[in-house]
């Protein structure tokens, strides 16, 4: 017997190293996982929302880039969601009710594309309210990661974002093919009619996570009770107010705001190249891959790179292979005997895991910011300047695109918009040295500078004025 239980507890202990990297697999955690799964699988709809767009409202290059920043609104105000839950408990308790409400939501807004969104105003409202929905829940699973990682030794710096996002990319891989195929036999709406169970899944784990009213913890620690708005707002201020941080905050902005051309390649890949669905849910399932495989790389060889040399290299290389796509939008890929449908699966795969790798430094970093007590609220403002720059991103990139005159059948001018883009991702680089140096990188803070972070931090965080910290 006692040789049988230290089988399986040596079966035990593998299984939490390689599955959950070191994490113990407990119901909250499992609840954790759940809801970034969920938000990988919600990638089901990806294809439907563009066709939809496209196909039955009929709107423009343009339109559609213009309504996707609309839409990614609720992503820049995240902040406003960790203020309340950090500091509106819904009877005593800070995490479980906004899941359950995200999780109502999500449903609600994709029902109603289902049923009842015919005109681009009420689509962008439905979608604004999916979105809306998403990034709730991303907010209440963030303050949950955050605390965890916080406990979190030097060894496994990292695990847990790594194993949140993993989860998430699995979720994508499983509909990723299927947001192509399903439109090859059935209507957009009949999509978002699928769609919209998944979100209840969010509210249905949201039972799982452990939590006890804040009324009976008077007597604990903020950890667990909410403060103040105005002790939040004063810890907020003491962090946003920091070189350490806003420097690199403002880094990434800059890296992620360059103007991009997805709307414009999407309607020359669906009406220029004739790519079917579900051709176009193999691309989705070749990034889901991808991103997948970034996420590895990332925990397994790349965790400790200083951050510099991350974001240098990554910049300079997607912009030199985003420059590829110049041989498929001049049809100069079928003169070198390559087909547009394996040229085009090839550069999504390569560029997707080398922006998942910058993406997971930028997660790892922005975990480590957060004080006690309001979780939510710093990591969602953090988070909310990189969505703020992909809004940046999408406005930039319909300015262009009607600037060159590209419409939904005239592609005279893409390469254009192709070169303009993939340039304007180096315009960061002369700013690389407001990131952390790579000798200062495990450097702890000088007696009483920046007490109100986590100890950890001080792995992160520099003491000097030139240096910082990214998200």
């Amino acid at each position: 017997m006692a040789f049988q239980s230290s089988g399986l507890s040596k079966v035990k202990d593998s299984f939490t190293q390689k599955i959950f990297l070191g994490n113990e697999p407990n119901a909250e955690l499992i609840a954790i996982l759940t809801v970034y799964f969920v938000q990988g699988i919600l990638g089901l709809s990806r294809l439907a929302v563009s066709f939809f767009l496209k196909d039955e409202l009929l709107l423009s290059p343009v339109e559609v880039s213009a309504l996707l920043g609309i839409v990614f609104l609720p992503w820049m105000i995240k902040p406003v969601f960790g203020f309340i839950s950090d500091g509106l408990p819904i009877f005593g308790y800070r995490r479980r009710p906004y899941l359950i409400l995200s999780g109502v939501l999500g449903t609600a807004s994709w029902m109603s594309l289902a049923t009842i969104v015919h005109t681009s105003w009420a689509a962008t409202l439905a979608i604004a309210l999916s979105s809306l929905s998403v990034a709730m829940s991303d907010v209440i699973v963030d303050s949950l990661v955050v605390e965890r990682a916080r406990g979190e030794s030097q060894a496994k710096a990292g695990s847990l974002q790594s194993l949140c996002w993993g989860a998430s990319a699995i979720g994508g891989l499983i509909t990723a093919y299927f947001s192509g195929l399903l439109l090859q036999y059935f209507t957009t709406r009949t999509v978002f009619g699928i769609t919209a169970l998944f979100p209840l899944i969010v509210s249905g784990v949201a039972w799982l996570i452990a939590e006890s009213p804040v009324s009976q913890d008077t007597n604990e620690t903020n950890q667990t009770n909410p403060l103040p708005i105005k002790h939040q707002l004063k810890q907020l201020r003491q962090a946003i107010t920091q070189k350490t941080i806003w420097l690199p905050t403002a880094f990434v902005f800059i890296w992620q705001a360059t103007p991009n051309a997805e709307s414009a390649f999407f309607y020359f890949s669906t009406n220029e190249l004739h790519f079917e669905p579900e051709f176009l849910g193999r691309v989705n399932l070749v990034t889901s891959f991808a991103s997948l495989a970034g996420v590895w790389i990332f925990q397994r060889f790349l965790k400790s790179i200083p951050f510099r040399v991350i974001f240098a290299w990554s910049t300079v290389l997607s912009s030199l292979l985003g420059m590829t796509t110049l041989l498929l939008v001049t049809h100069t890929n079928r003169l070198l005997g390559i087909d547009d449908h394996w040229f085009s699966l090839g550069d999504s795969l390569i560029l997707t895991v080398m922006g998942k790798i910058a993406f997971m430094q930028v997660m790892v970093l922005a975990a480590r910011l957060c004080p006690s007590g309001v979780e939510a609220t710093l990591f969602a403002l953090l988070m909310s300047v990189f969505n703020s720059a992909g809004t940046v991103s999408q406005a930039l990139g319909a300015l262009l695109t009607y600037w060159l005159g590209i419409t939904s059948t005239n592609f005279e001018s893409l390469w254009l918009l192709v070169v303009i883009t993939n340039l304007s991702t180096l315009l960061p680089l002369p700013f690389i040295n407001w990131l952390p140096a790579a000798e200062k990188q495990t450097e702890t803070p000088k007696d009483g500078e920046q007490a109100f972070l986590p100890d950890l931090m001080s792995e992160l965080v520099l003491r000097e004025p030139e240096s910082k910290i990214v998200e």
